[in-house]
C-alpha cells in the first residue's frame, strides 16, 4: 500500500530537481501542508513526512523554506569528499583524479547572493531555513544523510587563493526560530561558509555526521538547553568555529574528532552546567577551547589536546591572530572542572610567539573556584616541516613522536583576576604560575637525579621495589 506521506523528489511531478531541487521541496511542503490541516483528528492529525533524495547532484537555486513539524529530509549517502584537497591540486593533474566533486545524495547550493542583503541578514545565504512562529515551537525536523555542498569560496581581499578563504555567504541548513529536538544526522557538509546555524535550540542532536572544509561548522546561537553533539568529524576553516555555543545550558559535547585549522575547536560563551568529554581535538593554534564570558560549572573532561604545526603548503603563515601565551585552553568563568585531559604541545620552539615565550597549556583567566586536576602534559621541540600532500603531510606529524627534545611550558597560568580555584598534579611546581596565597595548588612531584640514580640502582641489585 503506497504512503501519500513519502515524496521522491525525483518523481515528484513539480519543477526539476536537477536543475532547481529548492522549487520541488518548497511544493512538496506545501503539498503536505494542503492536505494535513487537521490538528486533532482520530487522536491525531498531523503526521509530517519523508522527502527523499536519492543519490545523484541536485541543484539549489531556490532557499528551502520549512515552517512545518515533523518532517525528514533524508538521502542515500552523505557524500563527502576534500573539495580543498583537489583545488588545491594542479588543474593539469584533475583529467587524472577518480572524482572531482563530492557524491552521494548531493544538494549544490547555487542560491543567486547579493552583497547587500546578506550584510543585514547572513540567512537569505541558507540553502534550508528554518522558521515558524507561535506554539508550540517547530519540532522533530531531521536531515539525514545527503551531502549539502556550497561548491566553491570566493576572494576575501587576502593573498590567499580564492578556493582557500571560506567565504562564500553560504549556509547548508540555519534555523531561525525556537525548535524542539530536531536531529542531524549522518550529514555531510563541505564549501560552506556557515555548515549548521540553529538558535534557540532544545534537545537538539547534531550526532554522526561529516563535517568539514566550512568557515564555520557547528553554531548554536541564542540560547539552547538539554542538546548535545556527538560522534562528529568537524573541521572549520582558520576564520571560524568547529563548534560554537552562545547562552546554553546541558550541552553534551562527547566522541567528536575535531580536526585541524578552525580559529577554535570548541567556543563557549555564557554556557553553563555543560559537559565536554572523551574528545580527540587537534588545532595548529592556541585556543583551542575556550570558555568564555562567564561560562561556569562545566566540565572538561578526558579529552586529548594536540597542538602542532601546519604541515601544508598551501596555508603556511595562516593562524587564528592568538600568540602561545594565550593558552591552549582558556578559561573565563567559575566552577569548572578540567579532569584528565591529555595535552600534547608539539611545535618548534623558533616558532613560538611571542619569541622566547613560554607556551600556556591551560590559563586561569578570570572567574573563582574553578578545579585542575590530573591533567597530563607533553611538550616537545620538532623541527616543523611542510609539504605539498595534504594527508601524507598530516599523517607524518601525526605519527612523529621521537627524536624530539623537550619544550619548557606553564603547565597552569592563573591570572591575578582568576581567584579561589584548585589545582592538583597538573605540573611541577616551575610550571604551575598562580599566586599560592589565592589559590589552592599541588604540584605534580618530580623525580629528581639522586632518586632516579636510587632506583636504576635498586632495580640493577633485584631489590623489589
Amino acid at each position: 500500500m503506497s504512503n501519500s506521506n513519502y515524496y521522491n523528489v525525483t518523481t515528484w511531478p513539480i519543477g526539476d530537481p536537477f536543475t532547481d531541487v529548492g522549487e520541488v521541496i518548497n511544493s512538496i511542503i506545501a503539498d503536505i501542508k494542503d492536505r494535513q490541516t487537521a490538528t486533532d483528528e482520530n487522536d491525531g492529525g498531523k503526521p509530517g513526512a519523508v522527502i527523499y533524495l536519492p543519490p545523484g547532484d541536485y541543484r539549489l537555486r531556490t532557499q528551502v523554506v520549512i515552517d512545518v513539524s515533523f518532517l525528514r529530509i533524508e538521502g542515500s549517502g552523505h557524500g563527502f569528499t576534500s573539495s580543498s584537497i583537489r583545488f588545491n591540486v594542479p588543474e593539469a593533474e584533475w583529467p587524472d583524479l577518480h572524482e572531482l566533486w563530492p557524491g552521494g545524495s548531493r544538494v549544490m547550493v547555487d542560491i543567486p547572493l547579493r552583497d547587500d542583503l546578506l550584510r543585514d541578514d547572513e540567512s537569505q545565504g541558507a540553502a534550508f531555513y528554518v522558521e515558524r512562529s507561535g506554539s508550540p515551537r517547530i519540532s522533530s525536523v531531521e536531515f539525514s544523510n545527503f551531502c549539502i555542498d556550497g561548491l566553491h569560496f570566493t576572494l576575501d581581499g587576502s593573498e590567499l587563493p580564492a578556493e582557500n578563504s571560506y567565504v562564500n555567504g553560504k549556509t547548508g541548513i540555519y534555523v531561525a526560530s525556537a525548535n524542539d529536538s530536531f536531529r542531524v544526522n549522518g550529514m555531510g557538509f563541505v564549501y560552506l561558509e556557515n555548515a549548521l546555524t540553529i538558535c534557540k535550540a532544545d534537545a537538539l542532536s547534531v550526532h554522526d555526521n561529516f563535517i568539514a572544509e566550512c568557515g564555520s561548522c557547528i553554531e548554536l546561537r541564542g540560547w539552547g538547553q538539554a542538546s548535545k553533539i556527538t560522534d562528529n568529524l568537524i573541521g572549520a576553516g582558520f576564520k571560524g568555529h568547529s563548534i560554537y555555543a552562545q547562552n546554553h545550558g546541558g550541552l553534551l559535547i562527547a566522541a567528536n574528532n575535531i580536526f585541524p585549522r578552525g580559529a577554535s575547536s570548541i567556543h563557549f560563551e555564557g554556557v553553563t552546567r555543560s559537559s565536554v568529554s572523551n574528545n580527540r581535538l587537534h588545532s595548529f593554534y592556541p585556543g583551542m577551547v575556550v570558555l568564555a564570558e562567564s561560562s561556569s560549572e562545566n566540565l572538561v573532561s578526558t579529552n586529548h589536546f594536540l597542538r602542532d604545526h601546519e604541515p601544508w603548503t598551501p596555508f603556511l603563515g595562516v593562524d587564528n591572530g592568538r600568540d602561545d601565551l594565550y593558552g591552549i585552553l582558556r578559561i573565563s568563568g567559575s566552577n569548572n572542572s578540567v579532569i584528565g585531559n591529555h595535552f600534547s604541545e608539539v611545535v618548534d620552539a623558533q616558532s613560538i610567539r611571542p619569541s622566547g615565550a613560554t607556551p600556556v597549556i591551560i590559563r586561569l583567566a578570570e572567574g573563582t573556584g574553578n578545579f585542575v586536576s590530573n591533567n597530563h602534559v607533553v611538550a616537545m621541540d620538532v623541527r616543523s616541516e611542510s609539504s605539498d600532500s595534504c594527508f601524507s603531510a598530516q599523517v607524518d606529524a601525526l605519527l612523529t613522536t621521537g627524536a624530539s627534545d623537550g619544550l619548557a611550558v606553564t603547565a597552569v597560568l592563573v591570572d591575578s583576576t582568576s581567584a579561589r580555584n584548585t589545582i592538583l598534579d597538573s605540573g611541577n611546581d616551575a610550571e604551575v604560575i598562580a599566586d599560592r596565597g589565592a589559590n589552592a595548588v599541588r604540584a605534580t612531584p618530580t623525580v629528581g637525579f639522586e632518586a632516579a640514580e636510587a632506583t636504576q640502582s635498586s632495580q640493577g641489585a633485584g631489590i623489589p621495589r
